[in-house]
């Protein structure tokens, strides 16, 4: 799978490696992802999501019901 957060759509974005003299060679950002399972109360039933750090935060402070509601307003969750 790729390295893309289904609920907040986090992905690998790319940047620079500055060294001491100041050169510069190309790199990559990888975000936070963990794969993890949740218990999604409305339908009774365990699901696994590969989400970044933040996106678990985000469950804890406000429910999965209402990250995935985002989710999918947003675009980025498809389950």
């Amino acid at each position: 799978m790729s390295k893309i957060c289904e609920l907040t759509g986090k992905k690998v974005i790319s940047g620079n490696n500055v060294s001491h003299s100041h050169r510069k060679t190309r790199r990559k950002f990888y975000p936070n992802l963990q794969t993890k399972r949740f218990f999604l109360v409305e339908e009774d039933k365990w699901i696994t999501l590969k989400v970044s750090a933040s996106a678990i935060r985000n469950i804890d402070k406000l429910g999965l019901s209402e990250c995935i509601k985002r989710a999918k307003e947003n675009g980025f969750y498809k389950g």
